[in-house]
This record gives C-alpha cells, sequence and structure tokens, in this order.
C-alpha cells in the first residue's frame, strides 16, 4: 500500500513540471488572454473566465448588483427561459457555475469534449442575450432576501461585513459584496441589464482552457465564443487610501460563541516579498495545526476549536486576515493571544524547522491542483487573475525553495505589527477567565447530520460558501428547483499562490 501511494505522489509531482513546460498562450488579440494546457487523457475539457465584473464594480448605492446579475447568469438567456436553460445543461451534464470576487466574476464551464460547442454556444448566449425575466428576477430576488436575513443572526457574516467595512475605510472592497436588504430591493431590472452590458465584456477578461482539445481548435472555439461579447473595458476601480482602523470594534449579538476577525495590511502579489509573506502566513496562521497560532490558542490553552489566517491580494490591496471562534469570556484573552504570538513573531522569524515544514507542504500540496482539467484550469485562472506570466507555474516551487529565514525576519517585521491589528468581533464579549495551567483540547462540535450544510471559520472569514455535490461529467443530473443564494466570491484551486 506504502509503495503504491509514493507511486502516486512521485506521479503527480512529475505531471506539473510537464504541465508547465505544456501551458500555451493562445494569440486572440489584445482584448484577451488565454491560457492553453492540452490533455487527452480523458474526454473532458474546463473553461474558465474571468470578467472585471467583481462586487467592487457596484455602485456605491447599491451595493450586491454584481452578485444579483451574476445569480441570474443561468436564468435564461436568448430564446431559453431558466426552465429551458437548466434543461439544456442537464441534458449534456455541462456544469456551468458563476462567482463574484472583489474584482473579477469567474464563469466555469466542465463538459465532455463531444458537448463543448454546445457548452461555448450557452456559455456566449449567457453572456451576450441575458433574459432578466421579471419572473427569475423577483423569484431570485426573493430568495438573496431570504439568505441576508438569515446571515443577520450568524456571527461569521456579521464579523465578515463589518471587518470589510472597518478595514477598507470607504473603498468599495469594504462594501458587501452580496449587498444588504436596502440595496436589493432597490435594485431595479434595468440596473441588472446595465451592469451585464458594461461589465461581462472583452475588455480584462482572462481566459483558460484545459483538457481534451487541440491548440487550434480551441484558438477557434474560444474566438468564435466571445468574438460577440462587447470589447469595452469598465473603468479601473479607486485607489486605495488607508487600510485598517487598529484597535477593537465590537458588534454586540446575544451569542454565547462570538467569532472575531482580525487583519493587517499585506503584500502585493507583484511585490518580490510577497511569497516570503505566504510561506510566513502558513507558519503563523495558514498551516493547520503547524502554525502558531493554534499551538497557543487551541493546543495550549483550549480557547477555540480552529483558528487560521490567509494572505489575500486584490488587484488595488492585499491583507493579512485570520479568524477565530471562541467563548464570549474568552475573546479578550484569544485577542490578546494573538497579539502576543504576531509581536514574537515579528521579533524572532520562524524557526529553521518550521521553515522546512512550511516549503515542504506548500510545495508537495501544489500538484494537487492541477489533478483533473477542472483544477487546471482554475488554478491558470487564478494565476492569470492575479497578474502571473506564463511561466510561472514552472517557477512557483523554486520560488518557494528560494526562502530563506532572513527573508522570513524580514518580512514578518513588516507585516505581523500587532500595534496595527484591526479587530471586529461580532458576539458581546463578557468577563474573562484565566487561561487553564494544562493543555486542553476543545471538544469537536457534532457534525452536521447528512445533507445539511454549514459555514466554517474560513469560509465565513472569505465569504466563501457550501456547495452541492456535482455529478461528474457524463452524468445527468436531477433536475430541481434551484434556490439561489448571494454568490459567493470564486475561490482560488487549492492550493493557492
Amino acid at each position: 500500500m506504502k509503495r503504491h501511494f509514493l507511486a502516486f505522489i512521485a506521479l503527480v509531482l512529475f505531471a506539473v513540471p510537464a504541465l508547465a513546460a505544456d501551458i500555451k498562450n493562445l494569440d486572440l488579440g489584445k482584448h484577451a488572454e488565454v491560457w492553453f494546457a492540452e490533455d487527452h487523457t480523458v474526454p473532458i475539457v474546463a473553461v474558465a473566465a474571468a470578467m472585471p465584473a467583481g462586487s467592487a464594480y457596484d455602485p456605491g448605492d447599491k451595493p450586491g448588483l454584481a452578485s444579483f446579475a451574476a445569480s441570474l447568469i443561468d436564468e435564461g438567456a436568448g430564446s431559453m427561459d431558466s426552465k429551458a436553460f437548466h434543461e439544456a445543461l442537464a441534458d449534456r451534464a455541462i456544469q456551468f457555475r458563476a462567482g463574484v470576487e472583489r474584482d473579477y466574476l469567474v464563469v466555469s464551464v466542465v463538459t465532455l469534449t463531444e458537448n463543448l460547442p454546445e457548452a461555448m454556444r450557452l456559455l456566449q448566449t449567457a453572456l451576450t442575450r441575458p433574459r432578466f425575466d421579471p419572473e427569475a428576477v423577483s423569484r431570485v430576488r426573493t430568495q438573496i432576501l431570504q439568505s441576508l436575513a438569515q446571515a443577520e443572526s450568524q456571527p461569521p457574516n456579521v464579523a465578515r461585513r463589518a471587518f470589510a467595512r472597518t478595514f477598507f475605510n470607504g473603498h468599495p472592497y469594504g462594501h458587501p459584496s452580496e449587498g444588504d436588504a436596502a440595496s436589493i430591493q432597490a435594485i431595479t431590472l434595468e440596473d441588472l441589464k446595465g451592469f451585464a452590458k458594461s461589465h461581462w465584456v472583452r475588455g480584462g477578461i482572462e481566459i483558460s482552457v484545459a483538457g481534451d482539445i487541440t491548440a487550434a481548435a480551441a484558438t477557434k472555439l474560444i474566438a468564435d465564443t466571445f468574438k460577440p461579447v462587447p470589447e469595452t473595458t469598465p473603468p479601473p476601480l479607486p485607489p486605495i487610501g488607508k487600510l485598517g482602523q487598529p484597535g477593537v470594534h465590537v458588534s454586540d449579538m446575544p451569542v454565547p460563541q462570538p467569532t472575531v476577525i482580525f487583519g493587517l495590511p499585506g503584500i502585493m502579489r507583484q511585490d518580490p516579498d510577497f511569497i516570503a509573506g505566504y510561506v510566513a502566513n502558513y507558519i503563523v496562521g495558514g498551516g493547520g495545526f503547524s502554525s502558531r497560532l493554534t499551538d497557543e490558542v487551541r493546543v495550549k490553552r483550549g480557547l477555540t476549536y480552529g483558528i487560521e489566517t490567509s494572505l489575500t491580494a486584490f488587484n488595488r490591496a492585499s491583507i493579512m486576515q485570520g479568524s477565530v471562534a471562541t467563548r464570549a469570556d474568552a475573546v479578550r484573552q484569544t485577542i490578546a493571544v494573538v497579539r502576543d504570538t504576531m509581536a514574537k513573531f515579528a521579533a524572532g522569524g520562524a524557526t529553521q524547522a518550521e521553515l522546512d515544514d512550511a516549503k515542504t507542504f506548500l510545495t508537495g500540496s501544489f500538484p494537487l491542483a492541477f489533478a483533473s482539467n477542472a483544477g487546471i484550469a482554475s488554478q491558470l485562472n487564478t494565476f492569470q487573475r492575479q497578474g502571473l506570466d506564463i511561466g510561472y507555474v514552472a517557477r512557483r516551487n523554486g520560488l518557494i525553495q528560494a526562502v530563506t529565514l532572513d527573508d522570513i525576519k524580514r518580512v514578518a517585521k513588516k507585516l505581523y505589527d500587532p500595534a496595527r491589528l484591526t479587530v471586529v468581533v461580532a458576539g458581546t464579549p463578557a468577563e474573562g477567565r484565566s487561561a487553564p495551567e494544562q493543555p486542553k483540547v476543545p471538544v469537536r462540535p457534532t457534525p452536521p447530520l447528512a445533507g445539511s450544510s454549514g459555514t466554517s471559520a474560513n469560509s465565513a472569514a472569505t465569504g466563501s460558501g457550501t456547495t452541492a455535490p456535482v455529478p461528474p461529467p457524463g452524468v445527468r443530473p436531477a433536475v430541481k428547483p434551484v434556490v439561489k443564494q448571494p454568490v459567493p466570491p470564486a475561490k482560488p484551486a487549492t492550493p493557492g499562490p
């Protein structure tokens, strides 16, 4: 068994350099960048397309417009109403998804090779002739409002929204990507049509294709699909001003377990120190049970079941953000431990063992993102959205291996300054108790019943949500009523940068 496992790992590790050598840039003119990876192992093709239509492009008085429009992208187009469009997808087992980030709308299609022309026809129709039928708009609006009402009682959602508003200080990155009840009620049919016309465009589009298709066929198919899409480019987002409001900001809620979200200005993706910052984040809070925060907050003190951090770069800003849930009477102590852990890391950096472990995981897990055509297209599109060049896939692990202890110490001192930490608490902190003298591991929460869903601390902090299982291409799913939630931000393919 061990021999088979090692053989599998070796196969995956060797696959990435081979893939990197085979990634091509298809020439579709100045308005579109297309990365292509050819693989005929299975008869499946995946396409990902990102357009500058993220939530940051919402009008200031109507947050949630981008997400609302994305929720309607598969609710009818051209001559097909909502039912006909969903049946056209289901008849050929075409996976069609759309997700809104701060900067981009990301649309993905996964299908059997034989159904690719029809899948791309449906994508073209959805982008160029969306219907926005009154019945669909009314139904989706009601579902979004119901979801927003439910979220008002959930500390992770309250904390996430309050943190973004507090940290970004009036910039469009700070308004709620899913909107609020007043804005969703105020969005009109003309607002939806106008946003699609001005932002579902070719200007600034990033496209990736992976799977069972040749470069010549992919070039023609992508060119034909996106030719009717307008060539216009939305105006750029405004520059970022001040980031963060250091201190603790409390949104009172009568709950036994508040959620705490904390953050610091991060490192931009094009900064040479980003990779060192990415490795440092793994050591501090991104490495699960390997991280310092987990050791200090969970293992040593039993204050939480889980704590984690991430380093996320948008087009206009970057943020180091973390989240933790704890007892009401442990909130102040938890925040103090987070600050103390950051201060010690800023002063002393990492140990050699911590750096070695981080490199092993971050380089060893990277090939897993390329285990399927859908994963390849998603990961390549993530790199495109980050403004990286096509050779980055081949260089990525080498850049991580080149990080030194001096690099980590330099970045840690710059990044992890607890005096600059913005902290938002959703819940009402109570008077705290002293920490247990002996390490104490919290009781694992009762897992949800089969078929139910929940939101983790990480998904709450990043704005992501749960998704239902999707059958593989070639297996027709059962057609059932579609219940729309506010479209969550599209998550990059694991493991990230």
